[in-house]
């Protein structure tokens, strides 16, 4: 009987191991796809030169995107 038990014990504890040798992988799978890839990063910085934004504008941006949820 307590060959048994020991068998079935070492049987969890071989199945936790690869349970967690699992999410390991997954884990990294993961983080490996949320790594930057190394692409240039565009700056849109000066896309706008010479425009003047106004509140009106702002506020009129505002309405367009968050008309649908009430903000």
């Amino acid at each position: 009987m307590k060959q048994e038990l020991l068998n079935d014990t070492v049987g969890i504890l071989h199945k936790i191991e690869i349970i967690e040798k699992e999410v390991k992988d997954l884990k990294l799978s993961v983080l490996k796809k949320l790594t930057p890839t190394g692409k240039k990063v565009i700056s849109l910085k000066g896309i706008l030169k010479g425009i003047d934004v106004t509140d009106k504008d702002i506020a009129s941006a505002k309405k367009s995107l968050y008309s649908k949820i009430g903000i």
